[in-house]
């Protein structure tokens, strides 16, 4: 399941995001629209400014803004990042594989066969899914919901 911490992630990401421009985004102003706790958000944009997927800015006019473009940011890629691999066992992981414990024959463990084409089918879907695609969405809903209103 995605931890609320992920959710936390990507929506500050939309937020930055939606804010396209190259000029910082106040901390304070990204954890307001983004719904988020501020000292929670310190947290999550530092691990993902390690992975260069935000940038910060020092300083008076400091703040935050998007490491990358959007449509170089996977949702995987957020995910692996603050919930670690997407595999639901260790054994089917790609990024952070080892044995399970109990295991007695990885080959013929019909538990990590599925296991492996449920990774990979995740995985497909969460890598093609940018961070460009799901503002776009977002933009369409909006206008869907400004057209029926």
């Amino acid at each position: 399941m995605l931890s609320q911490k992920a959710r936390y992630a990507l929506r500050a990401l939309f937020v930055l995001g939606e804010h396209n421009s190259d000029e910082p985004m106040m901390i304070a102003d990204v954890a307001e629209k983004a719904n988020v706790p501020r000292k929670f958000l310190e947290q999550i944009l530092l691990e993902m400014k390690r992975r260069g997927i935000v940038h910060s800015m020092r300083g008076k006019f400091g703040g935050y803004t998007l490491g990358r473009a959007p449509e170089d940011i996977s949702f995987a890629e957020v995910i692996r990042v603050i919930d670690g691999p997407l595999a639901l066992t260790p054994c089917s992981s790609r990024t952070a594989y080892r044995k399970c414990d109990d295991c007695e024959d990885e080959v013929t463990c019909a538990i990590r066969k599925v296991l492996l084409n449920v990774r990979d089918a995740t995985a497909d879907i969460l890598e093609g899914h940018t961070l460009a695609h799901a503002l776009a969405d977002r933009k369409t809903a909006s206008k869907r919901r400004k057209r029926a209103e």
